[in-house]
């Protein structure tokens, strides 16, 4: 760690994170164990076995999804075939080989080159455009795991707890606290220090907070949700996450801070990790951080 940093490594976490777990998942698997039991029993067989409709399966949609190539290369068959069908039957009906407007066999000849080219044209689009599968990267960096040396020990539970449920439920690999003045937290994968091999860059809240990316959230109030970072030139105001970081939440903590949450897929985080967990997680810290904030000013301290 850099000489002269606020910040302390951590190597506690005695907090158990959020599960993803539905408030009904038991109850249902009671009552379902318990209906199936009596359908059973009503039947005299005793094994309650379920005996009642399967889910229909979508034969079309499992064929067309194992055989993608396939299914892609269709147009361009049906539109060769259609093609050559057509110009054999002109050659051999002894029609004149040019299209004569008066004649009911032209016309017909003329409507169906226009659908086996338009099938043509269809099936080179398809083979041009396939879906974009994304995955998960490994970021490229160092592990980090600081904190503030003014926060009260009581509080690093709770923060270790927010690190540990965010990167558990969701995307989330680097997770960064920033309050008042001060970097509270620094944790998960960071970006490598060019000068001191094997370290993290340290955050630099000075310069985090001069940046648009800080001031627009802290302006609105709302969450912002970098869906693709590469596509944003304000990736460079956050030279302390992974230079491969995919996706970054900014998070506001009431008026006098921001939690930076960058994930490892691009559009990683759904709407459920950014309503429900991360909102609810930061209105949390953000009710800390302003509860001791509030007793450190009335002891006639300001560390943050």
């Amino acid at each position: 760690m850099e000489t002269g940093s606020l910040l302390r490594p951590v190597s506690c976490f005695p907090m158990t994170p959020l599960r993803l777990i539905s408030p009904f998942s038991t109850s249902i698997k009671a009552s379902s164990s318990s209906s199936l039991q009596g359908k059973g029993k009503e039947k005299g067989n005793g094994s309650g076995v379920y005996k009642g409709p399967k889910p229909k399966r979508d034969l079309v949609g499992e064929w067309v999804s194992n055989n993608d190539n396939t299914v892609r290369q269709l147009p361009i068959i049906v539109g060769g075939l259609s093609l050559f069908t057509t110009l054999l039957n002109r050659t051999l009906s002894g029609v004149a080989p040019f299209s004569d407007a008066s004649s009911s066999q032209s016309r017909t000849d003329i409507l169906t080159l226009g659908l086996a080219v338009t099938n043509l044209l269809a099936g080179l689009v398809w083979l041009s455009i396939r879906p974009k599968y994304i995955s998960a990267v490994t970021p490229q960096g160092v592990e980090c795991r600081r904190i503030s040396s003014d926060i009260p020990d009581c509080v690093v539970p709770e923060l270790i707890w927010a690190w540990e449920s965010l990167s558990v439920i969701t995307c989330c690999r680097s997770f960064v606290i920033v309050y008042g003045n001060n970097c509270l937290l620094q944790i998960g994968i960071a970006s490598e220090s060019l000068t001191n091999c094997g370290d993290a860059v340290v955050v630099d809240p000075t310069r985090l907070i001069q940046g648009s990316l800080y001031q627009g959230v802290i302006k609105s109030g709302t969450q912002s949700y970098l869906a693709n970072l590469s596509l944003y030139p304000g990736r460079s105001e956050l030279p302390f996450l992974p230079s491969n970081t995919q996706a970054v939440i900014l998070q506001p903590l009431g008026e006098k801070g921001i939690a930076i949450i960058g994930g490892d897929t691009v559009r990683g985080f759904t709407t459920v990790d950014q309503q429900a967990w991360i909102t609810l997680i930061a209105e949390k810290l953000d009710a800390s951080f302003s509860k001791i904030r509030s007793m450190s000013t009335s002891n006639g301290e300001a560390n943050f």
